[in-house]
């Protein structure tokens, strides 16, 4: 009889592998993100996008398009000790071996913004990554944001902060010099990793596991993700168009913008 990890990773290569394996490879091609000699520490929150990566990662490094090495990590967060137990199982069944490392940021999320505690636990989970990057060599981060994640920055992006700015496959770390994060998952879009996850009901994704959040209203981020529910209802490929804006700026007809902190209005004659 064939284990989890055996009939996973059968049907990532046969049955979903136009949705999920193919974008997959798409997407680190296009954009360079996997080349010999790197050392990639994939961060594993135990929800079903890093489950994913993480099998795909480790599924990449026997194959013969670049010759490097993944190092998989956990933070744990504050995690309850049944989560912590989920995640551990989840990567057992996949037939991963996962590093934990501890990182009580939920405490100090608690502490410092508990009523709107997403944003700067984000950051702080980020730079944390960056440190465990660094402890282990490895000069990439990889992150398991995908398709739609990318839509609903840009909309976020517009609607909360006035800026047209999107999430990107690849850039380096402002603040650990020779590290670049990466989205492998880019091209990937949500429903295909649920579709995948629906057939593997031992597999226990952790959702949101948030001590502090729990209980809060719903994120801007969840507001913005149905809302395209609803013009995609209305307006069909309006996703796609969304994620494609971010490839046809025409400068001529913006009013502003800015490269390494230089502004550019579009009136400037020098």
């Amino acid at each position: 009889m064939k284990t989890v990890a055996q009939t996973f990773q059968k049907d990532l290569m046969k049955k979903h592998r136009k949705s999920l394996w193919s974008k997959f490879i798409k997407g680190i091609q296009q954009f360079n993100l996997v080349e010999d000699g790197d050392k990639i520490l994939v961060a594993v929150s135990g929800g079903k996008d890093s489950l994913l990566l993480a099998k795909m990662m480790d599924e990449l490094t026997k194959h013969p398009i670049a010759s490097f090495d993944v190092v998989l990590v956990t933070m744990d967060p504050g995690y309850a000790p049944d989560h912590l137990a989920t995640v551990k199982q989840n990567m057992e069944m996949l037939g991963l071996k996962v590093i934990i490392e501890p990182y009580n940021i939920f405490k100090v999320v608690d502490k410092m913004s508990r009523e709107y505690p997403c944003y700067l636990c984000a950051r702080m989970r980020r730079g944390f990554l960056y440190s465990v990057a660094e402890k282990y060599g490895c000069n990439k981060l990889a992150l398991g944001h995908h398709y739609d994640d990318v839509i609903e920055t840009t909309l976020l992006n517009i609607f909360f902060s006035g800026t047209f700015k999107t999430m990107l496959p690849k850039i380096p770390s402002e603040n650990y010099e020779g590290i670049e994060l990466i989205r492998p998952m880019y091209f990937i879009r949500e429903e295909s990793i649920k579709r995948l996850m629906r057939d593997y009901d031992t597999l226990r994704p952790l959702d949101c596991a948030c001590t502090v959040a729990a209980g809060h209203t719903a994120s801007r981020r969840e507001d913005v993700k149905q809302l395209i529910k609803q013009l995609k209802a209305d307006y069909p490929g309006i996703d796609k168009r969304i994620f494609r804006a971010a490839a046809n700026v025409n400068l001529n007809h913006v009013l502003q913008w800015e490269k390494d902190g230089v502004k550019t209005r579009f009136d400037d004659k020098k």
